[in-house]
């Protein structure tokens, strides 16, 4: 792995110290720790309590960027040692030459445990970096991995700056505070949790909630959908997790949050917050996204991947995160296997799902053409009923709707017929389309034939997807 810059290499170190509390499954914390010894000099150490480094995932780090800027002299200490071990190993690792066969792995005496049960890995290195820059870029990591919501992860983050007496400074992250959830919960559940909470913060922000935008979360339409690379989910394999979002906002709002015609779609990876792939940006361009009402205008890469939709809905904000990890991964061994072919799976089910859960939302677009002419409709049958002499007729009628005719007036025969027709509409809706087999369909669609050909056409590129990087 390539490593261009002193903050890359700090959230790579991050990054793996989160993996090793992750695959620990019990409640782990870790610690960034950096103190400015001078404006050029900054002593950067990196602890967790998960379990112990493999060492496999320092061998193929590819620093010669930094070091030959010399920022750096490519040295990293570090301490590990699994629940298992009797005592807590050091060593130093020379990674000034870029082949990993031929770095020099140096262990240092080790230091006996005394018969206590622990694990944990201390990486330390000493490097020319702005400490101002270093903390914002790590705070801001550990903001966006909060999204994942992992229940058994604490994090700190502590700066001193040795010169000025008093300047050590304490950040604690933690998993989202107001839905906390057990150490069972499934990933996509603490996804979705996750997701939310990031929401109620203003998204980007990522600083506070505003009660003023959303007086709770049940403004908050949420769906979710799973895809994966085998069909024994208890196997080893790659597993896709997709959580879609749609907010409603006050319509007269005074912060500064307003609705926006693009959907920035976070990507983690192995539960690391990465950019998309232009392979990915591709296949979210095949997606039938009138299917569910929605107009994607375009798909663009700006550092992150950001939908554009035509003719959003008012007052209303798209949010989608994409994770894709393996089931069971190996520190150090990070094997690349296709993913793209997942994605159209999994945001189609968060689709269907957000679908399901609630009726009214993301109507396709023949839906939405036929729903306006409910009304007329809905008008024409109450006037039939109601205009009627026959007693007999209009208490069947009644009887049909579902209502009492010692109470009903025009408006409530109007309603209730106008509420069938849309929910029967709806209903077909959400019934899925199957390939290569006609569904039942109240009315035509003109568009149907197309929609089926493109599905087609991707199915038959699928295999090209599954080897772009």
């Amino acid at each position: 792995m390539e490593i261009s810059s002193a903050s890359n290499l700090c959230l790579h170190l991050i990054s793996c110290a989160f993996q090793r509390c992750r695959l620990s499954q019990q409640l782990c914390r870790i610690s960034a720790v950096l103190k400015s010894l001078s404006p050029s000099i900054l002593q950067i150490s990196i602890s967790d309590t998960g379990i112990g480094s493999c060492l496999e995932e320092f061998q193929d780090l590819n620093c010669s960027s930094i070091i030959a800027a010399e920022f750096w002299d490519g040295i990293l200490s570090v301490k590990t040692t699994a629940i298992c071990d009797d005592e807590i190993y050091h060593y130093h690792l020379n990674l000034r030459k870029n082949i990993s066969s031929s770095r020099t792995l140096t262990r240092l005496p080790s230091n006996p445990k005394n018969g206590l049960k622990f694990s944990g890995t201390e990486v330390y290195l000493s490097i020319s970096e702005s400490i101002d820059v270093l903390v914002s870029e790590i705070n801001h990591f550990f903001q966006k991995i909060m999204i994942l919501n992992i229940p058994n992860i604490a994090i700190e983050v502590v700066t001193e700056r040795e010169d000025i007496p008093g300047s050590r400074c304490e950040n604690v992250f933690l998993a989202n505070k107001s839905n906390p959830g057990p150490l069972s919960t499934s990933n996509v559940e603490c996804l979705k949790s996750g997701l939310e909470d990031y929401v109620l913060r203003h998204g980007n922000s990522l600083t506070q909630k505003c009660n003023t935008c959303f007086a709770t979360s049940e403004r908050l339409k949420v769906g979710s959908g799973i895809a994966c690379s085998t069909e024994n989910h208890k196997s080893s394999g790659l597993m896709m997790e997709v959580v879609v979002i749609i907010s409603e906002l006050e319509s007269k709002c005074p912060c500064f949050r307003e609705c926006s015609s693009k959907t920035e779609v976070l990507y983690f990876k192995d539960f690391t917050p990465c950019s998309n792939s232009h392979s990915t940006l591709n296949v979210l361009s095949t997606i039938d996204w009138q299917s569910y009402g929605l107009t994607l205008e375009n798909v663009v890469d700006q550092g992150v991947c950001v939908l554009e939709w035509g003719d959003s809905p008012s007052h209303s904000q798209i949010d989608m995160v994409l994770h894709c990890y393996h089931k069971q991964l190996p520190l150090g061994r990070h094997k690349t296997q296709p993913e793209q072919h997942l994605i159209k799976k999994a945001v189609t089910a968060a689709l269907n799902n957000l679908k399901e859960t609630h009726p009214g939302i993301l109507r396709s677009a023949h839906a939405l053409k036929i729903c306006s002419h409910a009304p007329d409709l809905a008008r024409s049958i109450a006037g039939l009923i109601l205009s009627s002499d026959d007693p007999d007729f209009q208490g069947e009628c009644f009887s049909l709707l579902g209502l009492d005719s010692r109470e009903i007036g025009a408006n409530a025969v109007e309603d209730c017929i106008q509420e069938k027709i849309v929910s029967v509409i709806e209903m077909n809706d959400r019934k899925p389309r199957q390939r290569n087999v006609v569904a039942p369909s109240l009315f035509e669609d003109d568009c149907d034939q197309d929609s089926s050909y493109q599905d087609k056409e991707y199915e038959e590129g699928e295999d090209e997807f599954l080897y772009l990087d």
